[in-house]
């Protein structure tokens, strides 16, 4: 029997609006500083890093597990890949599901295995500070340190750097990488990452939008706005002096500066919790879908 939950085009349709609503202005704010050709070096990396289209972060997708019924829906979503109509019924291609099906079952054991860690917290975001350390002349953002390259070598050597997150790993200097705690690399991601690092949460994001259209659009864009509120912490921890661009630092030279960069990252990963949870139950739900 069909368990699937079934939305009418008035339904659907109330979703895709308010999915849109709620993205669209920081799409277009992006859009129109492209047009003009201006970089702006913190919400860039949204969209430029993870590689996910405006235009496609606006579409909606119901997720597997949801089908759509109506003429609206059949003439929106029949010309879409990953969706099979049937008269007005629309539903999930189980082919183009099952070309995922690897990258859903690698994001299983990857957030499996992350959420049954406890949080880690207290690196103080010293990832930045060491994908500059005594290369200041090749920073990845056009924006003066706040502390100049010697104050900024300065907090690394004095520091501990305890990454846990390769993607951020992958970026430190020579001369950063050996002072990590531990060596990371890609073979060893699922079992380093941890629920407490930033990344680990802004990367949830990914995770969600690689699965389309099985993720529900919804779950994307919590993950986007997860994602953006992490970005803005990172940055303001960061080494750049962001002031120009609006972003009061987080001084984490500081025991005050410390402290507060601790207290938000408790809070995001609080977030990032039940994103992952309802990621993983996408995830498990795949071979069904596929017909597994």
């Amino acid at each position: 029997m069909n368990s699937a939950v079934v939305l009418t085009d008035a339904q659907w349709q109330a979703r895709a609006e308010a999915h849109r609503a709620r993205l669209e202005p920081f799409v277009d704010a992006h859009r129109r500083r492209a047009a003009r050709g201006e970089k702006h070096p913190v919400w860039d990396f949204l969209f430029t890093y993870y590689g996910h289209r405006p235009a496609h972060l606006l579409r909606w997708h119901p997720g597997i597990g949801t089908e759509l019924d109506g003429p609206l829906a059949a003439e929106e979503f029949g010309g879409l890949r990953g969706y099979e109509v049937s008269g007005t019924l629309v539903t999930q291609d189980p082919a183009v599901l099952a070309k995922r099906a690897g990258t859903a079952e690698y994001m299983a054991r990857l957030l499996e295995a992350t959420a049954s860690r406890a949080p880690v917290f207290g690196c103080f975001g010293l990832h930045e500070w060491a994908m500059v350390f005594r290369e200041a002349d090749q920073a990845r953002h056009p924006v003066p340190l706040r502390l100049g390259p010697a104050g900024t070598d300065e907090v690394v050597r004095a520091g501990s750097l305890r990454c846990t997150h390769y993607d951020a790993f992958r970026f430190f200097t020579p001369d950063a990488a050996p002072r990590n705690l531990v060596e990371l690399s890609r073979e060893t991601q699922v079992a380093s990452e941890q629920p407490g690092c930033l990344h680990a949460g802004m990367d949830l994001y990914k995770w969600a939008f690689k699965l389309a259209p099985g993720a529900p659009s919804d779950l994307v864009a919590d993950a986007f706005d997860l994602a953006r509120d992490a970005r803005e912490l990172d940055m303001r921890a960061s080494p750049y002096d962001l002031a120009e661009h609006g972003f009061s630092p987080i001084a984490i030279e500081t025991p005050e500066g410390r402290r507060e960069y601790v207290r938000q990252q408790v809070a995001l990963a609080e977030r990032a919790a039940p994103i992952r949870e309802r990621l993983l139950a996408v995830v498990r739900a795949w071979p069904a879908a596929v017909g597994d």
